[in-house]
């Protein structure tokens, strides 16, 4: 069983909605044992995902109402088999702080063998975290068997 922690700016639009994708997808795949987490790197507040975000994930048939916001902590990296980013800052800002994790801390994108920040909608219309959503999925399907593999790998570690 591996887990894997997603991470964005405040765990309340690209973070939740890329973990229920996940969740999905890997249930999907039969790994529904596998644990998939979000935080932020300034979730100052402990708040529910953006509205925007809980409209666009019903509209794939996922409910994230029970989502809430949480600060990034290293003991969520240390549980964590894979640490995947939204923005290639965060993945450097991670690196910084946790060095001993920096191992699994990874853009999401680069899953697919690409390596670019995923935008933030925050504050703009629901077409954009529409958009932000499709590009999710596109990213997590297109990635699945890389994610698979480094979190599987990672969990085996002694």
């Amino acid at each position: 069983m591996a887990h894997i922690l997603i991470i964005c700016t405040a765990n309340i639009c690209r973070s939740p909605v890329a973990a229920a994708l996940l969740r999905d997808r890997l249930a999907k795949r039969g790994l529904e044992d596998w644990t998939v987490t979000s935080a932020g790197t300034w979730a100052m507040v402990r708040r529910g995902a953006s509205h925007n975000s809980l409209v666009v994930m019903s509209q794939y048939g996922i409910d994230i109402s029970d989502h809430l916001a949480r600060m990034v902590e290293e003991t969520y990296l240390e549980e964590a088999d894979l640490v995947l980013c939204m923005e290639e800052g965060h993945v450097e800002a991670l690196m910084i702080e946790f060095p001993d994790q920096a191992h699994k801390i990874f853009p999401i994108t680069a899953m697919t063998g690409q390596v670019y920040s995923v935008k933030d909608p925050y504050g703009g219309p629901l077409v954009e975290y529409q958009h932000m959503a499709a590009e999710l999925a596109g990213i997590i399907d297109t990635g699945m068997d890389q994610i698979v593999e480094l979190a599987g790998a990672n969990s085996h570690e002694g």
